[in-house]
């Protein structure tokens, strides 16, 4: 799953995970709010839920760290069956030394996503 307002930044991001094979669909919400929507109708059935959400930070309504914070509330976060990589334009260490905190963050990403950002996840 990809979490990100900017369209051109998704368009970007779903081209280099497609192209790398990684997977064939890439489910995009465009604010953490419905993300949140989507992942409680699939939290039922563990197959739809993402294993990997791309989350941005600076989103309106609700921005990235306030996702982390209610995603856990999901049994695959929970159970480590989903991880989640922060993709964001913000080099700020702070942000960065904030986003470590979280157990299920895997990797802290600035954009734009390339291919060898990928293969450090695999």
């Amino acid at each position: 799953m990809l979490i990100d307002d900017n369209n051109i930044d998704c368009f970007i991001a779903n081209r280099i995970i497609v192209n790398s094979n990684l997977t064939d669909l890439v489910s995009m919400q465009n604010s953490a709010v419905d993300a949140l929507s989507y992942l409680q109708k699939v939290a039922e059935s563990e197959f739809d839920f993402p294993d990997l959400i791309f989350l941005d930070i600076a989103m309106p309504m609700m921005d990235g760290f306030a996702f982390l914070n209610e995603i856990i509330k999901f049994k695959p976060v929970v159970e480590g069956n989903c991880v989640v990589v922060m993709l964001t334009s913000s080099g700020n260490d702070k942000d960065i030394d904030k986003a470590k905190t979280y157990s299920y963050v895997k990797d802290y990403f600035v954009k734009p996503l390339t291919l060898e950002m990928l293969a450090r996840l695999m």
